[in-house]
This record gives structure tokens, sequence and C-alpha cells, in this order.
């Protein structure tokens, strides 16, 4: 079965592990948000496909979170001793890759040819492709003013309430995005952020476009656990922006683009606007998350 996965966050690098386990790497697609994107000390990052290169090569740090296991911040000391911009943290392992990235994007190297190249240096077998090889940033308005996502997410601590959420950027997907979607036997949204991490994927107008013409089940992953966020503000902004953070207005917010919702065993009952499956969603290990990426498989069989 061949399966394409749009994929954003902590939580989608974990999904995306167990699914790889699941369905097998040479099976699977994944598709990143870039609209996390950030520029630091003239370095081009990229947090949520790092996350999922990371997870995929076995090199995340799972106690953290996010950035590579057994990292040390000798640099950042530096960088901060010297009076430079340290508020994003960039490790001494993780700087390597986002060198390596920034000399060859300089060079006129696509984010998507970089992306392929750093896979296989990690030993990825699967797909890993950004959702768009141009300039696509995620905006967050809030009642103290507008912020570009990283500014709201790590050095505001997302702590200001968020009343809408835009993206900057003309957009086109990336080589082979819309031919994964269009080619697998199956499409599954990760268990992420629906407004910063999935949202920035569909405001690329073929994704979007690929997913209302799907001739395949579209299956998404609930992030929420009992209505609540693992980690992270997605259940702050459903009650805000939605109105709650039950099954239903998950299922909302990809409204004509999905065909089941796999949800927590946990969270509230009532009506969805889609087929709705039910299980254990916390991803606390490999296992599990290869038993939630098989539960969503086959939501889409």
């Amino acid at each position: 079965m061949k399966v394409a996965l749009l994929s954003g966050g902590v939580g989608g690098a974990r999904f995306a592990r167990g699914l790889i386990e699941a369905a097998g790497a040479l099976n699977v697609t994944v598709v990143g948000n870039v609209g996390d994107d950030l520029e630091v000390l003239g370095m081009s990052v990229s947090p949520d496909l790092d996350s999922i290169l990371y997870a995929l090569a076995n090199l995340n740090d799972e106690e953290r979170g996010w950035g590579r296991a057994a990292e040390t911040w000798e640099a950042l000391k530096t960088v901060s001793a010297l009076g430079g911009e340290d508020w994003f943290r960039l490790g001494d392992r993780d700087l390597g890759l986002h060198l390596v990235r920034t000399q060859a994007l300089q060079a006129g190297e696509p984010l998507s040819a970089v992306t392929a190249r750093l896979a296989r240096a990690l030993g990825i077998e699967a797909a890993i492709l950004p959702a768009t090889d141009d300039r696509l940033r995620t905006w967050i308005e809030t009642p103290a003013g507008s912020f570009p996502f990283q500014e709201w997410f790590v050095a505001r601590s997302h702590q200001d309430e968020v009343d809408g959420v835009r993206f900057e950027g003309d957009a086109l997907p990336a080589p082979g995005v819309t031919e994964a979607i269009d080619g697998a036997d199956a499409i599954l949204l990760a268990p992420s952020n629906p407004y910063v991490s999935i949202w920035p994927i569909l405001a690329v107008p073929g994704i979007r476009a690929a997913l209302e013409a799907r001739r395949v089940p579209a299956v998404a992953v609930s992030p929420l656990v009992g209505g609540r966020a693992v980690r992270g503000p997605a259940d702050r902004m459903l009650a805000r922006m939605a109105g709650g953070t039950t099954p239903d207005h998950v299922a909302g917010c990809y409204s004509g683009l999905i065909d089941a919702l796999v949800v927590d065993e946990a969270d509230p009952t009532g009506p969805v606007a889609v087929r709705r499956i039910a299980t254990r969603t916390l991803m606390s290990d490999l296992a599990a998350s290869r038993r939630l990426a098989e539960t969503a498989l086959e939501a889409a069989a």
C-alpha cells in the first residue's frame, strides 16, 4: 500500500516513524510543513522537516521531544556571550545540518533536493518532501499583534491567545508532492496541530486541490487525548478558534478533505461529520506509534 502522509511537528514525526514500521519505508512519502521555517544567524532552519529527519534516522531526542539526542550547546553559549541571536536554541550537532542546508540553498539547490540528499546521508529510505520549494511562512494573529510563527511559539512561549492564522507566500507544490498524493492508496494526516502544522501544507493550492480530488480515503489522526493536547497549544487554539476540543471540532479543521478521523478512546463522544475510529492514540514509544499507524491504515483500507 502506497501512503502519502502530511506531517508537521513532533507528533507528526513520531507518527511517521510508526507508519514506516507499519507500511514499509519504500511505501511511504512524508510531506512536511515548511511554514515554520526561519533564518537564524544566517542559517536556513526547517524545524518540522528536521524533526522528521531525526525521527526517521533514530537521532531525535525522545525526552526533550525536539532536536538531536546527546546534544551539546557550546556554540549557542558563545553566541549568547557575544550578544548574538540566542532565543532559538540550536545545538552543536544540529548546526551541522543547518550549515549544509544553507550552503546548498545559497548555491541554488531547491529545498526538496537538499532534503532528499540529507535523508539519503542519514540512511532514510522513505521519501521526505517539503510541501513547497517556495517561501511560505506562517503568521499568528493575536490580541498583542501579528507574529511570525517561531517568534510567537518560541520567543513568546505561545502564551498569546490566537485569533487567526495566515500564510505569507505564493507557493507551488514541491516536485513529487501532488504525484505522491495522486498515486497513493491512502492519504493520512498526522496527529499534528491542524492550524500551524497541517494548514500550512494545505495553504499550497495544488496540495489542497489534490486532496479535494482524491480517489482514495483520507484519514486524519487527532492530536488530542481526552480533549487536551499532549504538548503545545492545539487545544487552546481549537477552543478559541473552533469553539471546542471535541473530535467534531478537529474534523471541522479538515472539512471536505478527510473521510475519517482517528481519535483517542478518552475523547468526548458525540456526532462527528466524518467516520470516527476510537483507539489509544498516545505515542509513548515506537510500538504505540506503530499501532496507531496501523489503525489509521485500516481506516483507510
